[in-house]
Order: C-alpha cells, then structure tokens, then sequence
C-alpha cells in the first residue's frame, strides 16, 4: 500500500471507477464528493472521506478531479474552499472535459501557490474506466509529468498533447465534436434507412464494413440502439456541453463550425424531446419522431 495519500474529488459516472482502478493499484485514497452514496462505496474500500476540497489538499500531494462541467471545476480548484488553499498539494490533474479556457484560468492561478496543474481529458467512457483502456490525453509541465505518470497509466493508455494548459482539453473537445456528429449524421441515415423499409441491423452489419464505419456503428448502435436500450452512458447534457464548449473554442480561433453547429442543434433538439439526462443515443428517437416514423410499426 502506498504511504502517500492520493486525493480524488468526484466519484460519479466517470470518477468512481477510475479511483477504484487507484484502490486496486495499491494506492491510498482521500476521496470527497457532495452525495454521500458516491463516497461510500469508496470509503468501504478502505478510501479516506472528507468535508471540503481544501480537506482534500490539506491530504493529498496529488489531487485528481472528475468533474461534470467548469464552473464546478473552477470553484473545486480555486474557490474559497478550494484546492489551491491546502497545505499539501503540488500537482493538480483535471480528469473533466472543461475546455481550454478553464484550465489556463485554473493553471494559472493555481501556479502562484506552486502548484503544477494538468488537463488530462479521458474518453472511452464508463467500460473504458472500469477496464482501465481509457484514453488519456494530458497536457502540462514537463517537470512535474513523472510524479502522476504512473497514476495516469492506471487508467489507461497516455498520450502527450503539449505542455502548454489547455492543450489536452482541445483535444478533447476535438474528438467529442466527432464522436457526436457521427452519431448524429448516422442517426438521419439510419433512420432514412428504416422508413424506406430496410433492417436496421442488416444497415450497421453493411455499413461496420464499408466507408461509413464509425465509432456509432461499430459501438453506439450495437450496444444502445439496436436493442433500443439508449444507455450508453452519457447524457444529452453532457455532450451538448462538450459541443458547445467546443463551439464556443472555435469561434474564439475564428473556425467555422457549421456541422459542429448542427450536432449541437441535434442535441438541443433531442434536450428539449426527452431530457438533459438522456442518454446521447436518444438523438435516434429525435429524428425517428422528427419523421413520423415509428420502429414498433
């Protein structure tokens, strides 16, 4: 077991697996989260509870943080209660998708207490945090990297965007914009697909083999909408968020981004249909409505 304490603030979807991947790697934890039934099965594992972030970092030399949006992010990290006031920490690693913009703001004022900051974005989703085969992309001081290096490994494969904060956010965004858009785009294909009469399955099984392939026919529709499931695992809200952070980048940079602006319409759309906390994969029932079709008929 290790002697240092590693800190781990928000144990929901994303962060509960990964700091149990921590646990089973042999590493002590000081664990906080604002709902109680996220702490603990954490602290029944053997991880320490306490009240605030700033107990969190009066702990723990390093703090991992997974966290659903940036205002949160923000106020976790440099808010009155926040991290950068602990007597302990040095390295702060952000686990959320924040943007760009955030995590410059939170590097910046977390390096004049001398406390080294890195954005380390995770896509792979909930199987990916229980198997530990997440992609992880970090970006930071070099000079700090070897002290998490390790820790990042756990939960799965690293890649090394820059050092400059923000960077491995960008990246992020990047791949959620595409990740969503291809969802979208092959839920209206799909769909035309249905309503001209053709199987579904049969349509994923032809495209998974052809140029249309994507990460939603190879794995969003087998495992969510296919079976008409719709649980992937990750909300409506929270990919519209991820779009719109990435939108809001790029207009900042001077990109168009008139198909990014469509998935975001798809997903305030499919919002408005069926709830924020929907799964994404909702957007097939959006455009299903949208064309009056009906799959039980």
């Amino acid at each position: 077991m290790s002697e240092a304490l590693i800190g781990f603030i928000g144990l929901g979807t994303m962060g509960g697996p990964m700091s149990s991947r921590l646990i089973e790697a042999g590493h002590s934890l000081v664990v906080f989260d604002t709902r109680d039934d996220a702490v603990a099965p954490l602290v029944e594992r053997g991880a320490t509870k306490v009240g605030s972030p700033r107990e969190v970092a009066d702990a723990a030399e390093i703090v991992f943080v997974s966290l659903p949006a940036p205002d949160i992010v923000r106020e976790v990290a440099i808010g009155e209660r926040g991290l950068v006031h602990g007597s302990k920490i040095h390295t702060f690693v952000d686990l959320s998708t924040t943007g760009p913009r955030t995590a410059t703001l939170v590097a910046d004022r977390l390096a004049e207490n001398n406390i080294a900051a890195f954005d380390a974005p995770v896509s792979g989703g909930v199987t990916g945090a229980r198997k530990g085969s997440l992609t992880v992309m970090v970006s930071g001081p070099p000079a700090a990297f070897g002290a998490i290096e390790g820790l990042l490994k756990v939960f799965g494969r690293l890649f090394i965007i820059g050092e400059k904060a923000g960077m491995g956010q960008t990246m992020k965004l990047a791949n959620n914009l595409i990740a969503a858009t291809s969802l979208a785009v092959t839920c209206e294909a799909a769909v035309m697909g249905e309503k001209a009469g053709l199987d579904l399955k049969t349509m994923i099984d032809v495209l998974n083999v052809s140029s249309g392939r994507s990460s939603a026919t190879d794995d969003k529709f087998p495992r969510a909408i296919l079976p008409r499931t719709y649980d992937f695992g990750f909300t409506t809200g929270l990919s519209y968020k991820d779009v719109r952070l990435c939108l809001e980048e790029a207009e900042a940079l001077g990109i168009p981004m008139m198909i990014g602006s469509a998935t975001r319409q798809m997903l305030v759309t499919t919002a408005s249909l069926f709830g924020s906390d929907s799964d994404f994969t909702s957007m097939m029932k959006s455009v299903e409505h949208l064309a009056g079709f009906d799959p039980a008929d």
